[in-house]
């Protein structure tokens, strides 16, 4: 059974870092692309990064490059986000999601195939 678990999320004051974790279970995670994606209320869900597993290969979204940072430790089947200088418009339920059935890389949701429930990030002074 392929299980997501997001951790790392809670209120932060703009300017400031978190670091979000997704620990990956239920399938070989060195050969599929993970992301994470975030969802504010009201707006559509959207990419924010993603990372190939086996060739190390990342995508990150304009509004979050040079700011967030996706990195994977394969021997713990984790993959983590950190996120600096963090922005009120950066709240969000954040999610993780992984790529299992195909070799798509990239920050399309409807290639990813299992998603964990979210983790709440608030950026707010």
């Amino acid at each position: 059974q392929v299980q997501l678990v997001e951790s790392g999320g809670g209120l932060v004051q703009p300017g400031g870092s978190l670091r979000l974790s997704c620990v990956v279970s239920g399938f070989n995670f060195d050969y599929y692309a993970v992301g994470w994606f975030r969802q504010a209320p009201g707006k559509e869900r959207e990419g924010v990064a993603c990372i190939s597993i086996l060739e190390d290969t990342t995508y990150y979204a304009d509004s979050v490059k040079g700011r967030f940072t996706i990195s994977r430790d394969n021997a713990k089947d984790t993959v983590y986000l950190q996120m600096n200088s963090l922005k009120p418009e950066d709240s969000a339920v954040y999610y993780c999601a992984a790529v299992v059935y195909n070799d798509y890389v990239g920050l399309s949701e409807t290639h990813y195939d299992y998603w964990g429930q979210g983790t709440q990030v608030t950026v707010s002074s």
